[in-house]
């Protein structure tokens, strides 16, 4: 049985965005982009028009509690990823305090590392080091 392509194919859009500056609720390679629109411009990118617009976001709306948006948008619009079975290219979620919404994402890279809108940089890709892995809310995967 072969691998998905999808995840391949989310990746390679991934690492187009590297270096792209960061910017609240912008999802441009090139020009600027937040964690969130890292993830809508590889899904531009895959598949054209987003299904949903997420509307205006503070810059602090996870930490202010109400509902997980980013985990039910994950849900309505990709495939949730059983445990150990995460392919790069696969979006993570990240969740930094316990009963808290998940409040940032990124794309699964190979060697242990995560590619993601690193706020006050850019685009970056990082190791995923146990801290942070020790916080991943969920994975998903882009549909084929």
């Amino acid at each position: 049985m072969t691998a998905p392509r999808r995840p391949a194919e989310a990746l390679a859009v991934a690492r187009t965005f590297l270096g792209t500056p960061y910017r609240h609720q912008g999802s441009r390679r090139g020009i600027g982009c937040d964690c969130l629109g890292l993830v809508r411009g590889i899904w531009r990118e895959l598949y054209g028009k987003e299904p949903e617009d997420p509307g205006p976001y503070r810059t602090d709306w996870a930490t202010r509690g109400g509902p997980d948006r980013l985990m039910e948008a994950a849900r309505r619009h990709l495939l949730a990823v059983p445990e150990g079975e995460t392919l790069s290219g696969d979006v993570l979620l990240f969740r930094w305090r316990d009963g808290a919404p998940a409040s940032h994402c990124g794309i699964v890279e190979e060697g242990g590392r995560v590619i993601h809108a690193y706020e006050g940089a850019a685009v970056v890709s990082s190791p995923l080091p146990h801290a942070w892995s020790a916080r991943i809310a969920g994975v998903f995967r882009f549909p084929e």
